[in-house]
């Protein structure tokens, strides 16, 4: 069987596509009017002599779940994008499931996994700081999230704006996806900097900007960072940006050059002309690898855990750098084959703080199936401007 599901979650069904049927799929392509067309296609093409009946079945079944690129599924897109503009604030979509929705509740989890970390000194904000932060659940990558948000924390506190940038893990190719929409939290809601939305979405075009836009709805990456910044600030609000970046296979398998790239230099020079006179904090809300069966390679055995750490190792020492260019050149020459998850965020974070230096706080491979023989690795940066 084939999976079918939006991640926009325009609808709630789900599709089981039996196998024999996934052709059918290959062919919906716009080219062709009717199940009888299809069937014609399926037959000289592939030589499968599937019933018309079947066809349109599947068909039907494509459309009630939202799944075709038709009137009806734009009508329920468009539906859904004003009803999440004309909100007074993007709820957290996680909360309930994967973190408690009961602020005490979730208070005294974060505060579990704060295993008392030693605090940096003299990071007290001056000059901006940012951070490099996992998106992976807390569930796995709690400690990780703790250790870096405490030694952060006096920098964090003290802001004044927060720039956010998430992985977008349905975003199209070099995406930056924009939100005028506020981000709530389960200790409240933290108010978007539209001013600085409007600059930025007219630096790289309007409708680039706000196409994918629905995508803030449902996706993870900031929600889970913007919980821990909400917490450290002990509960207090402050302006944030929240930016979704999408992939960077162009860059990362040498089509394009990210530096020369006109769209992320026109959102660095936004943000690094709002951050004069502000105290700001830039958060990569980004993981690391993506290894194992679970993510389509072989199983990571001991020696494989080695070379994962090196590999990573090498991506940690270009952040602590504040080398941007040198981190994507990192995963070009062995072509992404680790699968990096949070390579836009880093970079784009990087590039934004200009070479701002950055201290290691911590690292771990966590499990991604029930036989450890897949990972996601995740790790913990701390960076500012004028050194440590």
């Amino acid at each position: 069987m084939l999976l079918l599901r939006d991640p926009l979650q325009l609808s709630d069904k789900t599709l089981l596509v039996p196998q024999v049927l996934g052709p059918v799929l290959a062919l919906c392509d716009g080219t062709r009017e009717d199940a009888s067309a299809v069937g014609a296609a399926l037959a000289i093409r592939y030589g499968l002599p599937i019933d018309t009946g079947s066809i349109r079945q599947l068909l039907e079944a494509l459309d009630e779940a939202l799944l075709l690129d038709n009137e009806r599924h734009k009508e329920a897109r468009q539906a859904a994008l004003d009803e999440f503009r004309e909100a007074p604030f993007r709820p957290p979509a996680l909360a309930g499931s994967s973190y408690p929705e009961e602020p005490d509740d979730l208070r005294r989890l974060l505060a579990s996994y704060n295993d008392g970390g030693t605090h940096i000194t003299g990071v007290d904000g001056a000059g901006g700081l940012g951070l490099v932060s996992p998106h992976i659940d807390y569930a796995r990558g709690g400690h990780v999230y703790a250790q870096v948000w405490k030694q952060a924390e006096e920098s964090v506190r003290d802001a004044e704006l927060v720039i956010i940038f998430g992985t977008d893990h349905f975003g199209g190719d070099a995406s930056i996806t924009l939100t005028r929409q506020h981000y709530a939290t389960p200790f409240g809601v933290l108010p978007t900097a539209r001013d600085i939305v409007d600059e930025l979405a007219q630096a790289i075009g309007e409708q680039p900007a706000f196409e994918g836009e629905l995508r803030h709805r449902g996706e993870h990456s900031i929600e889970l960072a913007a919980v821990w910044l909400h917490h450290t600030r002990q509960e207090l609000e402050c302006e944030v940006v929240p930016i979704l970046c999408g992939s960077f296979a162009r860059f990362t398998g040498g089509l394009a050059d990210a530096a020369e790239d006109e769209r992320i230099n026109g959102i660095i020079a936004v943000l690094r002309e709002k951050m004069k006179g502000r105290r700001t904090v830039v958060v990569a809300a980004a993981d690391l690898a993506h290894v194992g069966p679970a993510f389509g390679g072989a199983p990571v055995d001991l020696a494989g855990r080695g070379e994962l750490e090196a590999s990573d190792t090498e991506l940690i020492d270009r952040m602590c750098a504040g080398d941007a260019e040198g981190f994507l050149a990192a995963i070009k020459c062995v072509e992404d084959r680790n699968n990096v998850c949070g390579v836009s965020p880093i970079y784009l974070a990087l590039r934004t703080l200009a070479g701002a230096p950055g201290r290691f706080v911590a690292y771990d491979r966590c499990p991604a199936d029930e036989h450890g023989s897949s990972l996601v690795s995740i790790c913990g940066v701390v960076f500012r401007k004028d050194g440590m």
